[in-house]
């Protein structure tokens, strides 16, 4: 609700109304009168918008708060409409048709409409807010609802209760936790064992930890007769004994599959009213048998005792599970010498703990409950007598370390395992004492930092002395947390060492022995700032690492941003391999680890590349053998419901509630963003420009005093990507540039999609789509509208909709002329990209229909030839992507478009031209009108037709666009060159340039290097159309002009991305010189002896690089990629991660033994008749490559020559075969 209100807000309006007051004097009045309403309106919308905040936190517990902020929600996008109506309005006067007469209603002036419905919107604004009155929705604290006030509570057993639950954690941590309660029951036992579990505010999870255990195939096996006994007030032993006896042999029955005999039970029936008789019948069943029973609901020690007396007490491994909300029972039913440990904390609050007997079993017990088979804890003591020695690493530490590391190895993680080393050392090289990690919740991060810990551990000379893993507990204690950290040091309680203070302890120990310390869980800035003071202090060698799920708590507690890593998801094919790995360790003999079943793969892509997720389902599949697949067919229907309410995903459960937490509590300005991102399917690529400048469009990324609304949305999305929202697409390499391509994180669309309404009430975007077969319905509408290619194009289904609030409309697969209609009057985007069918006819009628539009895209649209005339009407334009169409000139009206910021076109290359590997990657730009300069807030603009006869004077024009950041120009030659050079080297904020070469003009681009080495004042003072060799002319400026606004920074030096084609036999040698670039995409014709690595090699940030070689008259190519100096190999393209090589010629290319050493993704693009070898394969990026891919026509003696030489690379990566349209 926080976009809409910012809609809403005062300045917007404002902004309306001095937009409207250019009327004449007989439109004063009505406009008076709808300032008047709109001022109304505003300050309304402010009082409702501190009651949504409200209403957000009781949503789930008021159906009428749910109704009334659904009306609230509903009224601001209605009000938002009417604002973006008087906006459109049209700045001519039309004070002439005052004198048409009334009745001729068709010309009414537009501003009588807009009063008429800001008069209506007034009056629905009025009949809220007193709705909100009469029902006392809010009370007048603006806490809670009135209706759901509800009475404060005190803990159950108060600081006794906490202080059990922090012993409790204390020593759960120490063994690393217990995931149930079967293996303290299944350990050999020969005298009678007692359980107890504990757990205040009522039954909260100690049932269904029970009953999970009580279930369990072993346990079933192992124990004959079981019985699970609720009791009642008073105590009643006959009805105890009867219902025990009953269930021993009841259960009996079911486990050895045989029938229950009604006789049988008749006997027993009989025997019980004997006196002392059900004694005797429980004493000779559990004689023969062990028995395991459940006693919920103790409440007093009397009733234990009479139980107590009511069983045997053989020396047979028998249990007893105790269940109840009092310490003091759970306590006594073990005896004085007993353990606790916290099975599971479903909140803060209210954690299950289970109490047991120490001793021998205790410690056995702990071996095997222990994750990391950590044990002996008296070792830690043996080695140092408490704190006087830190400089061994004691014994049973490292073995812990060692087995973790034989239970569990990373997949997919070798990269972020290499960046996380080199975080922790640039932390200890520069003194900063604390570090942080952090990811969503399932992202893999303790696991990551795990391993770091082991490894620092298993050091041949460790670089600390001591270590400590600490899980932070909430509510937080300052004094638990140490005493934990102490715990952990020293694998003995503090009382035992002698501590008093374990705060100071902790501060002392870390300031004078260097000490690698873990805190997993920190979830606020209070909390940090409460941990700080008594670990950090200056001049010490201790390192912290701080894991949480917040970028800003991580950013808050480092000591510096450069240590702040951020773990994100697996790459696509890594999820593949630990979901494979995890199945072949659960289950070998399961027919899931090599299968390639569709269903399977889409399941595994649908859990977002979260190792728990992935994990998790491995888990419950691999089990199954002859239902496998039907397994996996079912939890690919029902993905998220599962994962939700199946018990056997309840490890998931923590995760599912940060999710909802998130969800809930995420800032207003991301919550819209999120829920935009349900609008595409899962598998579907999308292009990152596509959706923000979609999130501009709708109004989610607005303009800020500091930053223009694409950027806000640049920012959005790389949050997203930080968040693992939005991942590459199934791309091995990824590098630090932003993504082009991506996809929505298939996990949280299915997340997102599967929500409820209630859960969405703030912001409901209201997306339905159209998918399959579909009936005609009323109640199919909403704001934004898919139709995806799988619907049949019904037409009676379509004009059954209510389009009156459509916002966006987004077209998959075929196009039909009705899916315009004439009642999308608020329609703000409409993306038809890749759609076909598409005619010139019906972007006509869409330009007629549609003047709100603020997003259009026909990318991929090759039957539009035109852009009508009329195009200028659509005054609220923003975005026009006409890329891949048959256009090629944009209309004389697109120059009153003044709030255009983004114009992508240019028709695909001409069909009559051979088609090649790189003649399909060309574009052919579009002619610009006079008057493009008038467009002053484009930042994109691409590709201009510079060779056409007016390119020098649209070339001149493009040096006032002073905003542009990304510029694609076309048909560049000898004619125009100054021009062109003159105008980008105006520039100073582009980012990314792509400049096509007329046939013959390949040198024409060297006078650039002129440009760049002047200064940017002198730049902009020359006179226009003048060559850069007449010095001798200088600048006239007539008095009353003004120069041009002196932009501080140096020409092209933001430019990041440069693609350039057209090129013979050289490369421009200031390409060096851009200190900024990172991408470099090359077309060149070149012979043998060409030598490009001069320039190449010197290009050090370069990250991508694209080379599309052809022949020079037919000679052969080389390239040769090493660089020697005094006969030495150096390294060389040190950030080198992705190498494209493109040829349709002979080309020979060697690498030598160091270059490019970290190079991830190696693509060889061929056409027939090319002949390409590679040399060296063997050596390149030894540690880091991790794919090649061979595109297009290739002989197989290609094909074989590089898997073998991948056969014999240290990485062994795979190669992956791709066909090439048009070879």
């Amino acid at each position: 609700m926080g976009d809409l209100v910012v809609g809403l807000a005062k300045s917007v309006v404002e902004g309306v109304l001095t937009k409207a007051q250019s009327a004449i004097e007989e439109e004063s009045k009505l406009r008076q009168s709808a300032q008047r309403d709109l001022v109304f309106i505003t300050g309304e919308f402010e009082m409702m918008h501190s009651f949504l905040n409200v209403a957000n936190e009781e949503r789930a517990k008021n159906n009428v708060v749910r109704t009334w902020v659904r009306q609230v929600r509903d009224l601001a996008y209605d009000v938002e409409d009417c604002i973006e109506f008087v906006v459109h309005l049209d700045n001519r006067p039309h004070w002439w048709r005052r004198f048409i007469p009334s009745c001729m209603a068709a010309l009414a002036l537009p501003i009588d409409a807009v009063v008429t419905e800001i008069e209506q919107i007034k009056a629905r604004v009025e009949d809220v807010s007193k709705r909100n009155s009469r029902y006392s929705l809010i009370s007048d604290s603006g806490s809670k609802p009135v209706m759901q006030q509800q009475p404060t509570t005190s803990p159950a057993n108060g600081a006794t209760a906490r202080d059990m639950f922090a012993e409790a954690r204390d020593t759960t941590k120490k063994q690393q936790g217990i995931g149930d309660l079967t293996q303290l029951i299944t350990k050999e036992n020969s005298d009678l064992g007692v359980i107890s579990v504990w757990g205040i505010g009522g039954d909260l999870g100690r049932t269904s930890i029970i009953r999970k255990a009580y279930q369990d195939p072993e346990i079933c096996q192992n124990f004959g007769c079981r019985g699970w006994i609720r009791l009642t007030y008073p105590f009643n032993p006959h009805k105890f004994q009867q219902s025990l006896v009953t269930q021993f042999y009841t259960n009996s029955c079911l486990q050895q599959g045989t029938t229950v005999d009604v006789a049988e039970l008749k006997r027993m029936e009989r025997t019980g009213a004997k006196q002392g008789g059900l004694l005797e019948e429980v004493m000779k069943q559990a004689n023969e048998k062990r028995y395991l029973i459940v006693l919920e609901n103790v409440c007093t020690m009397g009733e234990w005792d009479a139980i107590r007396a009511c069983l045997p007490d053989r020396q047979k491994g028998n249990w007893i599970i105790v269940s109840t909300e009092k310490r003091e029972i759970a306590s006594l039913c073990i005896g004085h010498s007993y353990q606790v440990l916290e099975l599971k904390q479903y909140s803060a609050e209210h954690p299950v703990c289970v109490f047991f007997k120490e001793g021998p079993q205790g410690k056995e017990t702990g071996r095997v409950m222990s994750s990391n088979n950590e044990k002996l804890m008296e070792d830690e003591v043996n080695h140092g007598a408490g704190l006087t020695s830190y400089h061994r690493i004691p014994t049973s530490r490292k073995a812990v370390a060692s087995s973790w590391f034989d239970q569990f190895s990373l997949v997919g993680r070798e990269s972020q395992m290499n960046e996380l080393r080199n975080f922790q050392t640039t932390a200890r090289f520069n003194d900063w004492q604390v570090m942080s990690v952090w990811g969503i919740a399932g992202v893999g991060k303790s696991v990551l930092v795990r391993n770091l810990y082991y490894e620092r551990m298993l050091q041949k000379d460790p670089i600390f002395d001591k270590y400590g893993w600490v899980l932070v507990s909430h509510p937080f204690n300052l004094r638990d947390f140490s005493r934990s950290l102490l715990l952990d040091f020293h694998s003995k309680p503090i009382e035992d060492l002698g501590i008093e203070d374990p705060i100071q302890e902790c501060h002392k120990l870390l300031k004078e022995h260097p000490c690698l310390v873990v805190i997993d869980d920190v979830q606020s800035t209070e909390e940090w700032d409460l941990i700080q003071p008594s670990l950090v202090s200056r001049h010490s060698k201790s390192v912290i690492i701080v894991i949480t799920t917040e970028e800003s708590i991580a950013t808050y507690c480092a000591d510096n941003e450069e240590v702040v890593f951020n773990v994100k998801g697996l790459e696509a094919q890594a999820s593949f391999d630990l979901f494979r790995k995890e199945v072949q360790n659960k289950n070998q003999a399961s027919p899931l680890k090599n299968s390639d079943d569709k269903e399977l793969e889409q399941l595994i892509v649908k859990c977002g590349r979260l190792p728990k997720v992935i994990v998790a389902v491995a888990k419950f599949l691999a089990p199954k053998t002859v239902t496998c697949m039907e397994s996996t067919r079912t939890l690919n229907r029902r993905f998220m419901h599962e994962l939700e309410s199946n018990p056997e995903f309840r490890g998931l459960r923590d995760l599912f509630g940060w999710m909802h937490s998130y969800f809930r509590t995420c800032p207003d300005f991301l919550r819209p963003c999120i829920f935009y991102m349900s609008i595409f399917p899962g598998s579907q690529i999308i292009r990152r420009r596509r959706l923000v400048m979609r999130w501009v469009a709708e109004g989610y990324s607005r303009d800020t005093k500091d930053t223009t609304a694409e950027e806000k949305g640049e920012i959005l999305f790389s949050m997203l990507v930080n968040l693992s929202m939005i991942q590459p697409p199934m791309c091995k390499a990824i590098t630090h540039m932003r993504m082009i391509q991506c996809q929505v994180s298939a996990f949280f669309h299915e997340y997102i999609i599967s929500r409820p309404d209630e859960e969405n009430i703030i912001f409901a975007l209201e997306v339905f789509a159209l998918k399959g077969r579909c009936l005609p319905t009323t109640q199919r509408t909403g704001r934004h509208l898919v139709i995806e290619s799988s619907w049949d194009r019904d037409r009676i289904v379509f004009e059954s909709i209510d389009f009156s609030r459509l916002r966006s409309l987004t077209v998959f697969g075929e196009w039909e002329s009705f899916f315009i209609s004439n009642s999308m009057k608020v329609l703000r985007v409409l993306d038809l990209e890749n759609a076909t069918g598409v005619t010139d006819k019906d972007l006509k009628l869409m330009v007629k229909l549609l003047p709100r539009l603020k997003f259009l895209s026909l990318r991929g649209s090759s039957g539009i030839r035109h852009l009508p005339s009329s195009l200028g009407e659509l005054r609220q334009l923003e975005t026009l992507d006409v890329r891949h169409t048959s256009i090629v000139t944009l209309p004389a009206s697109i120059t009153k478009l003044k709030k255009l910021q983004y114009i992508r076109a240019g028709t695909t290359f001409p069909a009559g031209e051979p088609s090649t590997p790189c003649r399909s990657h060309q574009l052919v730009g579009v002619e610009v009108p006079v008057g493009i300069d008038k467009l002053t807030a484009l930042h994109t603009l691409g590709v201009v037709n510079a060779g056409l006869a007016g390119g020098k004077d649209s070339l001149k024009e493009l040096k006032k666009i002073t905003q542009l950041r990304k510029l694609g120009v076309f048909g560049v030659n000898k004619k125009n060159c100054m021009e062109f050079c003159a105008a980008i080297a105006c520039h100073v904020r582009l980012e990314s340039l792509s400049v096509w070469l007329s046939k013959g003009n390949e040198e024409c681009l060297d006078d650039i290097s002129l440009h760049l080495e002047k200064p940017l004042e002198k730049i902009q003072q020359q006179p226009q159309g003048k060559g850069l060799g007449k010095t001798q002319q200088r600048p006239q400026h007539k008095p009353q002009e003004k120069p041009h606004q002196k932009t501080q920074g140096k020409p092209l030096g933001n430019l990041q991305s440069l693609k350039l084609c057209g090129l013979v036999k050289q490369v421009p040698s200031w390409i060096k010189d851009l200190p900024k670039l990172t991408k470099l995409e090359l077309e060149i014709t070149m012979s043998e002896e060409v030598e490009v690595i001069n320039v190449l090699g010197e290009i050090k940030e370069l990250c991508i690089l694209r080379l599309c070689v052809k022949p020079h008259h037919g000679a052969d190519g080389k390239l040769d990629f090493c660089v020697w100096v005094n006969g030495i190999q150096q390294r060389c393209y040190l950030n080198l991660k992705i190498l494209e090589i493109t040829c349709s010629s002979k080309l020979n290319v060697s690498f030598g033994s160091e270059a490019m050493q970290n190079l991830e993704l190696l693509t060889a693009r061929c056409c027939s008749g090319s002949t390409l070898k590679f040399m060296e394969i063997k050596n390149l990026s030894k540690q880091k490559l991790k794919e090649a891919r061979l595109i297009g026509s290739h002989d197989t003696a290609l094909k074989d020559d590089i898997e073998k030489q991948l056969e014999e690379h240290p990485r062994n990566p795979p190669l992956k075969l791709e066909e090439l349209e048009g070879c």
